[in-house]
């Protein structure tokens, strides 16, 4: 572990380094629009598919998991996903995915219609979690991740990292 000087004068470990765990593409059906609420504008967002590409191993999304919205501000929402993965070798990862996603009021509004929008325009970071009960992936239960997103209109693209 590297050691960094400290603004005060302290040292403090440097900076984690981050190395790629997976690319996961999540499809995803039309949002269920339940309206303003008190926590912000509640959008639920089935999850339909999709795979999941790591490091020598693949899986696919398992249908059933959704993402809970909350459109809190004009410029950002809260996301909150949870949905299951299934390995080519038949292992199950329960995935709970807490993002933020902000942009401007315009290409937010894009977004909550289902309109292509260049990811550059958007800010798009999560902390997902991997739970597992398969000894061979049992690691990721003891790990920190954090991803990168993109929405497109029918799937989510999420590229994540494990925290070293």
């Amino acid at each position: 572990m590297s050691v960094t000087a400290h603004p005060r004068g302290m040292s403090h470990p440097a900076p984690p380094p981050l190395a790629f765990f997976a690319t996961l593409k999540v499809q995803v059906a039309p949002a269920h629009e339940v309206g303003q609420t008190p926590a912000g504008n509640r959008r639920i967002i089935a999850i339909l598919g999709g795979d999941a590409r790591g490091d020598g191993w693949t899986a696919r999304v398992l249908p059933g998991g959704a993402d809970f919205q909350a459109i809190v501000t004009p410029t950002l929402a809260q996301l909150d996903a949870r949905y299951v993965l299934e390995t080519d070798a038949g292992e199950l990862i329960y995935v709970h995915n807490r993002a933020i996603r902000s942009a401007s009021a315009e290409t937010t509004a894009r977004l909550i219609r289902g309109e292509p929008v260049d990811p550059a325009e958007v800010y798009f970071r999560c902390a997902p979690t991997f739970e597992t009960a398969a000894p061979s992936l049992a690691w990721i239960n003891e790990r920190l991740f954090v991803g990168v997103g993109v929405r497109r209109p029918d799937w989510v693209e999420i590229d994540c990292f494990t925290v070293l």
